[in-house]
């Protein structure tokens, strides 16, 4: 991956083609909170520009906000192999894996952000850095310019003190810190904000699409419709648990004629994919009903097709930032089974919108009751569609981004902060 600006998606969507679905007094209020912003120029920066939800929100939302009157940005570190599994390391460390912390990890991080430094603009207002992978680029800063942020996707709730206590001496210098849930925020001398991760309604991931178009996608990869289908759709990641998903599913397949669908791709800034991949195979090995789909980034129309195929959706993970794949899946109606972690307990209301587990064979308890009760899963898709709607779309997040920043230029005033 070389350092540079990222692209957007070619069919950006217009603020106007939201109004049929949100009202036009959503839109209008958008438009109202942009008018003191107008000109301002927020730069956005992070470690990957495919792959993983932060690059798939940033591709959605600048379009938008650039419609706004807003100048944005979004620059994509440089990094390689070695950086990478130093980032990766941390990311699980801070999610509370054990790690030994070794003084050349740490070396190699910092060596990383300051080689990255000429990403950054010196006249720009909205400095907007995402994740612990750049946030060391606070460094970079000269004479307390501009407003700076560090926007964390990852659940900080438990972190490991060694990588937690490295990163926090950065952290504490930016202007403001927002996190995606109450308990991932930290002890800081800084304003926090919350920010819940959002799903664009409109993207060809999640836009509605003719049954017939679902069908076929379906059995374009072998799977049968007219059978019971399970999904998950991640990365092939530990902490998305994608070989206790297969365990799950063999408990329920003693019980019913169903299918597993897993599906997901790789991000450029995450070396264990492979590995993790090379698991599922093997743990999934000599079952036909069990499909495993490497998809690339460039296939949204192939995973909404997926998740609208799929009787229930499953999101087995043992540690969450926030997980919208969950979000996805309520929006499409789908009933969902999920690990009781991090993010998703906000979007999914257990025995509400989906069931929340803590164990393999809790999981497989939830999907069979799902699989006989056809009234309730398509009760649960009803109101998890409804919850998707009023928390978890993209306007909503843009609505998020331009308050922090009024709240920035106009200390004292701010109704989002939650510390």
């Amino acid at each position: 991956m070389t350092a540079g600006t990222a692209k957007t998606a070619s069919s950006s969507p217009l603020l106007d083609q939201y109004v049929p679905l949100l009202g036009a007094a959503e839109v209008d209020e958008l438009r109202a909170l942009a008018r003191p912003l107008v000109g301002r120029h927020i730069q956005m920066v992070n470690s990957t520009a495919v792959g993983g939800g932060v690059a798939e929100i940033l591709t959605r939302l600048l379009p938008l906000m650039g419609e706004l009157g807003l100048a944005v940005s979004w620059e994509v570190l440089a990094g390689a192999q070695d950086f990478f599994e130093v980032t990766k390391a941390f990311h699980n460390a801070l999610h509370g894996d054990r790690y030994e912390a070794k003084q050349e990890h740490f070396d190699i991080f910092l060596a990383y952000n300051e080689r990255n430094r000429r990403l950054l603009r010196p006249d720009t207002e909205f400095t907007v850095i995402h994740d612990p992978q750049p946030a060391a680029l606070i460094e970079a800063r000269e004479n307390h310019s501009g407003h700076w942020i560090w926007r964390c996707h990852i659940d900080l709730s438990r972190p490991n003190p060694a990588v937690w206590g490295f990163l926090e001496k950065y952290v504490t210098r930016y202007d403001g810190a927002i996190f995606s849930s109450p308990a991932f925020a930290r002890q800081l001398p800084i304003p926090q904000y919350l920010f819940f991760p959002a799903i664009d309604p409109l993207s060809d991931k999640n836009r509605e699409l003719e049954p017939d178009f679902v069908r076929a996608v379906a059995e374009s990869y072998g799977i049968d419709t007219k059978r019971p289908i399970l999904t998950q759709i991640s990365r092939f990641d530990r902490l998305k648990d994608p070989v206790g998903v297969v365990r799950a599913y063999r408990i329920v397949k003693r019980y019913f004629d169903c299918q597993l669908v897993l599906a997901g791709g790789s991000a450029s800034d995450d070396p264990e994919g492979s590995q993790v991949l090379a698991e599922v195979r093997e743990a999934a090995a000599g079952d036909p009903d069990i499909h495993i789909l490497e998809l690339p980034p460039s296939a949204p129309v192939e995973v909404n097709a997926l998740q609208r195929a799929s009787t229930i959706v499953i999101q087995k993970s043992i540690r969450e930032g926030f997980g919208l794949t969950v979000s996805e899946a309520l929006w499409k109606k789908k009933a969902v089974v999920a690990g009781a972690v991090g993010g998703i307990k906000i979007q999914v209301i257990d025995g509400v919108t989906g069931f929340l587990i803590h164990s393999i064979e809790g999981a497989a308890t939830q999907i069979a009751q799902l699989l006989r009760d056809r009234r309730l899963r398509e009760r649960m898709g009803e109101n998890g569609y409804e919850h998707v709607k009023q928390n978890f779309l993209l306007t909503r997040h843009v609505k998020d981004y331009m308050l922090a920043m009024l709240a920035m230029e106009h200390p004292g005033e701010s109704v989002v902060h939650f510390n």
